[in-house]
């Protein structure tokens, strides 16, 4: 599972790093994004902010996997995270030109979460940072 956890991350940080992470009118820059994006916490039983990942809105189309872009209690833009099922991460799938609606990316964490609502099945987090890593303290608590 490490492997693919690790491939997934090149995969999306080896593109991330040269794509602008908002549209040209800037529509996921503060919060709330542009339609078609909508509140995760209006979507499933999820609180409207999130410790650690921050306030989050999603495509609903682009579900499990998003992109959901993630704002601090400011409204503003730190990261686009992206939900992969573990199920997923094998030989027969693949992620290609995965959008990063946000800002140019600052660095990228990846774990694993057992499920939650809206994503119920295992899957790897891949957190695209728009802040340095002293920036995620904005969605701390």
């Amino acid at each position: 599972m490490r492997n693919a956890l690790a491939l997934a991350a090149a995969l999306l940080f080896g593109g991330a790093t040269v794509a602008l992470a908002h549209g040209p009118d800037g529509s996921v820059a503060t919060s709330p994004p542009k339609a078609p994006y909508q509140q995760v916490s209006k979507l499933v039983k999820l609180p409207d902010f999130i410790p650690g990942l921050g306030q989050l809105f999603v495509d609903p189309a682009t579900l499990p996997a998003g992109p959901f872009v993630a704002y601090d209690r400011d409204g503003k833009l730190v990261s686009t995270i992206y939900m992969i099922p573990i199920a997923h991460l094998n030989p027969d799938k693949t992620f290609d030109n995965l959008a990063v609606p946000g800002k140019l990316v600052d660095h990228v964490d990846v774990y694993y979460n057992a499920g939650h609502p809206g994503v119920a099945v295992p899957h790897a987090h891949i957190v695209l940072w728009h802040v340095p890593v002293s920036g995620e303290a904005r969605v701390a608590k």
